[in-house]
């Protein structure tokens, strides 16, 4: 038997349900893409400790986003987070079909510090940035309800969700492309938020071939997601961690990030109790 000899018992441990579900083929495809979720969580977590003290607030975002991810997949590669759903599509074998739900965890979670980072490097207000995140919340929400639901009622959800889209690619070009202007990050922030837009884009592409209109097979639908969410997570971390060591972050409001409840750094002067002075003995007279 070889040392390196390995297998993949996810599916023999955790057996699939449904006649349309996930293959062995594709739960190594979700391994490798925990792999890189964990080593990019690993990095960033590495990172931040080389990060200048009070600049380290993207390290700290994109750290619940990777490791979020990582979880999410390893769920996914493990078989488990599942829930049979009827096919209510005219297919040619109808049956019942695997839907993951840490997908969309992973969603709800591991996009909100990416909307957040976005939002803190455009410039815009918190109420902006609460109202992105409410849209992508929305937009998640939504789709979870389509793959849960068997009939063709599901497409309501997803257009919901492609309204939160929309509502939320507006509001990154629109209001935050204006303030970005002002703090003159303008070129960063079309490139990091055009990618981002650019690849949700595509997100509905994916779902409605895969858990909405089940066109495609379950590990088929895992891989074009699995490398949307691998471009848009990991990669836009990387690309924000770089391009913010360029940035002054009192000019662009992220001051607040730099000084905590207690300052730190040379200028803290420590205030200790003064030593009761010495009483003086009294002089003996001769």
């Amino acid at each position: 038997m070889s040392l390196f000899t390995r297998s993949n018992d996810a599916l023999n441990i955790n057996p699939p349900v449904g006649n349309r579900h996930l293959t062995v083929g594709g739960s190594d495809w979700l391994w490798a893409v925990c792999a890189i979720y964990s080593f990019s969580f690993l990095v960033v977590v590495g990172l931040t400790y080389f990060a200048k003290s009070g600049e380290r607030i993207f390290h700290y975002l994109f750290t619940i986003s990777l490791f979020t991810g990582a979880i999410a997949y390893f769920a996914m590669a493990s078989d488990l987070g599942i829930v049979a759903v009827h096919i209510s599509d005219n297919l040619s074998s109808p049956g019942f079909r695997e839907i993951f739900y840490p997908k969309y965890i992973n969603w709800f979670v591991g996009w909100t510090p990416l909307v957040i980072a976005l939002g803190l490097i455009s410039g815009v207000s918190w109420a902006t940035i609460a109202f992105n995140v409410a849209l992508s919340w929305t937009w998640v929400a939504s789709w979870l309800s389509g793959a849960m639901t068997a009939t063709n009622y599901k497409w309501g959800f997803f257009a919901y969700g492609i309204v939160a889209y929309f509502l939320l690619a507006a509001s990154l070009f629109g209001t935050g492309l204006i303030t970005a202007k002002r703090l003159e990050v303008h070129r960063h922030y079309t490139m990091l938020a055009g990618w981002a837009v650019f690849l949700w884009l595509l997100y509905p592409i994916a779902y409605g071939l895969d858990d909405g209109g089940n066109k495609i097979t379950v590990t088929d639908g895992f891989v074009f997601f699995g490398i949307l969410d691998v471009l848009l997570v990991p990669v836009l971390a990387f690309g924000i961690i770089v391009l913010s060591s360029r940035w002054d972050y009192r000019k662009m409001n992220l001051y607040f990030t730099q000084y905590g409840r207690v300052a730190q750094g040379p200028d803290l002067v420590e205030h200790e109790k003064a030593a009761p002075a010495p009483v003086a003995a009294d002089e003996q007279t001769v």
